[in-house]
């Protein structure tokens, strides 16, 4: 018999999350080391008495009713973390709870999402009068937008009718969230010698198209998300002061809306600008769910806000309206000393349960 047999409170849930949680904060788990977490979730299920299945590291269950006519609802968060920076002053493998906030490597991007999300789950795996299916994936590789993670199992998953992706945003409602385009631009010039009037600088060419870029104003603007924001980030060229480069290499960071596919976005570039533009992947595009969404609705009557979020996370390879939110605040992640309060993860695990019962029960 499964401990989720009876229904525990979300208290229950919660305590059951927090402790889930700090067995992960003492297991290092960097992108694309993440066994030993992979592992910790497997052996929780398991004691559950929850099926799952496990591609590289990442794991992922049905509620045991699994209905292959009704739609599913994914629930879905990392387990991977960053590398602790050097301003840490405790140990980040070390759960440490003080005034009320569990300190440590992960806590809040993204353990107490996740967690909360596992537990979450629980609560609704045995019940047999659900409208949908409910799908939990704890994924690896969020942290580099890595094609080992939730890209690699989307394919194992019936088809979605909407995700919540847990990543801190103290459990308000991120209905939008930006794609991310990375642009690798060459300028081309001709080399010629620094001393006379020969060559075609191509410093120069770089710079006209990175006033272009500078300047530009993409007209459609999101209701959610704001503009498309374009930011060079990396130059180089030139390899001796008396050389005139032929060439000039720049990086451009786009943070994509709705508003435009990331297709559009480079074409518009390349019809205004002279250097070549070659961008790294058209992977991470923008993600939303309407305000008029149900799981939306149970959130805004909870009294939680709407807004779009500029950061970007798995949704992005989601092919199906999403919604990001959890316990924790952004700003703490990947910080020295990072923590998420206690009173988060038990709010976070009532609201979680709340909202679903208001769309699949």
């Amino acid at each position: 018999m499964s401990e989720t047999s009876t229904i525990s409170s979300p208290a229950t849930l919660a305590q059951e999350a927090i402790q889930l949680l700090k067995q992960l904060i003492a297991t290092q788990s960097f992108s694309k080391e993440e066994e030993g977490t992979a592992a910790l979730i497997e052996a929780f299920l398991t004691r559950k008495g929850i099926p799952f299945q496990r591609k590289k590291n990442n794991i992922w269950a049905f509620n045991r009713f699994f209905d292959p006519k009704k739609p599913t609802v994914l629930l879905n968060s990392h387990h991977d973390t960053v590398k602790p920076n050097p301003s840490w002053t405790l140990n980040p493998y070390e759960p440490l709870v003080q005034d009320g906030k569990l300190f440590g490597l992960g806590s809040n991007d993204a353990g107490g999402p996740l967690t909360s999300l596992i537990v979450t789950f629980c609560h609704f795996y045995d019940n047999p009068h659900l409208t949908h299916n409910v799908a939990l994936a704890a994924t690896a590789e969020e942290e580099i937008s890595g094609r080992e993670g939730l890209e690699m199992i989307v394919d194992d998953l019936p088809p979605i009718e909407f995700a919540i992706v847990g990543e801190p945003t103290e459990m308000h409602l991120a209905v939008a969230e930006k794609g991310l385009l990375v642009l690798d631009c060459i300028a081309h010039g001709k080399s010629g010698h620094a001393a006379r009037e020969e060559g075609e600088n191509a410093i120069y060419k770089a710079i006209q198209d990175i006033q272009w870029i500078t300047n530009y104003k993409f007209p459609k603007v999101s209701p959610t998300l704001g503009p498309i924001k374009m930011s060079v980030t990396i130059i180089n060229a030139g390899s001796q002061h008396n050389v005139v480069p032929d060439t000039c290499k720049f990086t451009v960071d786009v943070r994509v809306t709705e508003q435009y596919t990331l297709e559009e976005i480079i074409e518009t570039i390349r019809q205004n600008i002279q250097s070549e533009v070659h961008p790294r992947s058209i992977r991470l595009r923008p993600s939303s769910i309407p305000v008029e969404h149900p799981i939306v609705q149970a959130g805004l009557k909870l009294g939680r806000t709407a807004y779009g979020s500029p950061t970007t996370s798995d949704q992005a390879l989601l092919d199906c309206p999403s919604l990001k939110m959890g316990p924790g605040h952004s700003e703490r992640s990947h910080t020295a000393n990072e923590f998420i309060y206690l009173h988060e993860i038990e709010q976070g695990v009532a609201q979680y349960i709340k909202m679903l019962e208001e769309v699949i029960l």
